[in-house]
């Protein structure tokens, strides 16, 4: 009989504040036990995000972006990702 995979999500985001030469990037990690972990030590860009979190067994799943320019600038990009539980 096959056996149904069961999985774990996360949530990498991304959030971009600032304008002109002032700007702040930040990276949160949202674990599949609830933690929250700021990972923006562990590199400048999203791609080095996703790739370490690939490097663990994770999956990008779907990613959204929100901007909003009104008053300087912050954009929020979520990166859903998923693995299967052991």
């Amino acid at each position: 009989m096959d056996r149904m995979v069961a999985w774990e999500y996360a949530l990498l985001v991304r959030r971009y504040q600032g304008q002109g030469r002032n700007f702040h990037v930040s990276f949160v990690w949202y674990g599949p036990d609830g933690s929250r972990t700021d990972i923006t030590a562990y590199g400048d860009t999203a791609i080095a995000h996703l790739n370490r979190a690939g490097r663990d067994g994770w999956e990008l799943v779907s990613a959204a972006e929100d901007v909003n320019n009104i008053q300087g600038s912050t954009e929020v990009h979520r990166y859903h990702l998923k693995r299967p539980l052991p």
